[in-house]
């Protein structure tokens, strides 16, 4: 293994903090004996061609630094590789992260954890889900979830806050969408749903554990159905998402799978937070896609 370690980094992740983590993360890698080079890019698809420049050169790993956009992209570069892929996480969400048991927002600790495995050379093996070409880490979205998305990138306003208002204002709109879906190559189902979400990982949205059961190397899905809910229901059971107890609603069911084929009419699909296009789509858990520098 090559001792250059690449880190990939969103200088505008968290608000800057993506830039500031670069150099106590460096310093980290540097101290344990690693050379260390930085790879940005222009825009989004400029800094995904660097990395995969970086992962083709040999690195002997990639480590992103930033958030869930950051990892979603840098998934892109490593996923079927040998390049293990590490993450300094400071961006708003790092559910990629929280779900490997990774420091959150603690740059220096994130770099001496990399190190350590990679001097011990215990990378470990996870899943990762596929649609189309994308590759995802953590939660693919459909639904109501998917449509504040949607509503709150339509709006100007910074933050948090209009997410918060995108949930009020689906909520006051909200009907339960016709879906079809596919488990596993079998019968076609047609279902009412408030939102079907597809899990590798456990939380989307900063740790909120829509698919609380999901585990990252055992090769399935979580696939977590919210019923047809109407408005009131749908209030007592969202904020259950946040410890992952909505699973025992009557209105929510898990299935268990290594594949699954989505369509509705007008939803478009997230995965790992980017958003991945309309339904229809097919979602396929490839086993061992990508080696993480977690414990």
């Amino acid at each position: 293994m090559t001792s250059e370690i690449t880190l990939f980094v969103n200088p505008t992740a968290g608000s800057g903090r993506g830039a500031r983590a670069a150099q106590p993360a460096a310093s980290a890698l540097r101290d344990a004996g690693f050379s260390v080079r930085t790879v940005l890019g222009e825009d989004a698809d400029d800094a995904l061609r660097r990395a995969r420049e970086a992962v083709a050169g040999g690195t002997g790993a990639l480590i992103a630094v930033g958030g869930d956009g950051m990892m979603s992209l840098a998934l892109q570069a490593v996923a079927g590789t040998t390049t293990p892929l590490g993450a300094v996480a400071v961006g708003t969400g790092n559910d990629f992260a929280r779900a490997l048991g990774l420091p959150l927002r603690d740059p220096a600790a994130a770099g001496r954890l990399a190190a350590g495995i990679l001097k011990d050379g215990t990378a470990r093996a996870i899943d990762l889900g596929r649609a189309g070409e994308r590759w995802f880490g953590s939660v693919l979205a459909s639904g109501f979830d998917s449509r504040v998305n949607d509503r709150g990138n339509r709006m100007r306003l910074p933050g948090r806050f209009k997410y918060d208002l995108a949930i009020l204002a689906e909520l006051a709109a909200f009907q339960p969408i016709p879906y079809r879906v596919r488990l596993e190559g079998g019968p076609v189902a047609e279902i009412e749903a408030t939102l079907i979400a597809v899990g590798n990982g456990s939380t989307y949205g900063g740790g909120m554990r829509i698919c609380a059961g999901a585990v990252m190397d055992d090769g399935l899905f979580d696939v977590t159905v919210v019923g047809d809910c109407g408005r009131a229901t749908l209030l007592k059971v969202f904020p259950k998402v946040y410890r992952g107890t909505h699973l025992d609603h009557p209105k929510v069911t898990v299935h268990r799978v290594s594949s699954i084929e989505l369509a509705a009419a007008d939803v478009t699909a997230y995965a790992d937070g980017e958003p991945l296009g309309a339904l229809p789509l097919t979602a396929t858990c490839v086993p061992g896609a990508v080696r993480v520098l977690a414990p």
